[in-house]
């Protein structure tokens, strides 16, 4: 954690009003002023994540774009990969991860979460769109997958999860939907097989770090 709990707070609250103001400048300056009390991924883990959590519910509640939201995530994920490269030993000890949009080519949701599990310190391989079950049994396989993020745009495809599932029945990964389906049917996700099921990037990244820590109970 950032050296004391109300350090942390301030920095919070004054990179959260610098990325919802699109302030790169403004907000690189903070995370570097911020890494002085800890270390760089402390940083990411603690300041990052909760302003990028704090933009997610204000999106969620209406009070700032999507576009907001979307900038936030970019402009965090270069300024920690100035901080973190990815090859920097102090990224987060991780099961391997991948995301991609399932059955359809709109990118943008999957972009945003990619970019905001980044800019918290976690490496994920973006997949793109246009997944089908033989593509991402593939890559599931291929990679060794432990944590996958899919986003699906129409009911069929969030259907079709189903299917997915049981094809990697043997395979020790966890799945994570997400969509429009699942946003207008929060029992949905259930239905499909999925392992979790997250509307926006808070939930994202509380739903991985959880699903991190049980894999490494458990290994």
């Amino acid at each position: 954690m950032v050296k004391h709990m109300d350090n942390l707070v301030f920095y919070i609250e004054k990179l959260t009003r610098e990325l919802i103001t699109l302030n790169h400048k403004g907000a690189e300056a903070i995370i570097r002023e911020a890494s002085g009390f800890s270390s760089p991924i402390q940083v990411a883990g603690e300041l990052i994540t909760q302003a990028l959590e704090r933009i997610g519910r204000a999106w969620d509640d209406g009070s700032i774009s999507l576009s907001q939201v979307y900038m936030s995530g970019i402009i965090c994920e270069r300024i920690i990969d100035k901080l973190l490269p990815p090859a920097h030993s102090d990224r987060k000890d991780q099961p391997k991860m991948a995301i991609g949009v399932f059955e359809d080519y709109h990118l943008l949701g999957k972009r945003i979460i990619y970019s905001t599990l980044r800019a918290s310190g976690y490496e994920i391989m973006d997949l793109g769109g246009g997944l089908n079950i033989e593509s991402v049994v593939d890559v599931v396989n291929k990679e060794k997958i432990k944590i996958l993020l899919l986003s699906v745009l129409m009911l069929p495809s969030a259907l079709n999860i189903k299917k997915l599932k049981a094809r990697l029945l043997n395979a020790d990964v966890k799945i994570i939907v997400g969509g429009a389906p699942f946003r207008f049917d929060s029992e949905l996700w259930k239905e499909t097989g999925a392992d979790a099921c997250g509307n926006d990037p808070s939930q994202a990244l509380e739903i991985v770090s959880r699903f991190q820590g049980d894999k490494y109970e458990h290994k």
